[in-house]
């Protein structure tokens, strides 16, 4: 009877030992989430980047100020993006968070290029190159 009890007692003690390691393992990998960079997961990052993916390339000036405008509502969301902007360049311009479609001119053709930055690989700048209204 006695060996009876010190077998549960040590049975007892190895799951409990056990659910401490696994919850050890759940907190480290949700730490490394945090300290990695931004916090988002993968598929948060391809959610975020897919959102401009469609503004890549050669656009029409229409299109870049729909994506300005993208860009001002993610930026006005950061909190929900754990803090993260995307900044947009005009040409020789400096970057920013807020930019302007007025400088945009509606029938004009725009090169848009999506700069990916930091260790989480998602998108923290636009450039936008072309022909611009003073």
């Amino acid at each position: 009877m006695e060996n009876a009890s010190k077998a549960l007692i040590i049975a007892g003690a190895i799951l409990l030992s056990i659910l401490l390691i696994s919850l050890g393992i759940m907190i480290f990998t949700q730490a490394q989430d945090v300290v990695s960079g931004s916090g988002m997961t993968e598929a948060q990052i391809s959610a975020f980047n897919e959102k401009f993916l469609k503004y890549e390339g050669t656009r029409k000036g229409t299109m870049v100020k729909a994506m300005v405008q993208e860009v001002l509502a993610t930026n006005s969301g950061s909190t929900e993006n754990n803090g993260i902007v995307v900044n947009v360049k005009y040409g020789d311009e400096t970057a920013t968070p807020k930019p302007s479609t007025s400088k945009i001119i509606a029938n004009n053709n725009y090169n848009v290029t999506l700069i990916y930055g930091g260790q989480d690989n998602r998108i923290s700048e636009i450039d936008v190159s072309g022909t611009f209204s003073t």
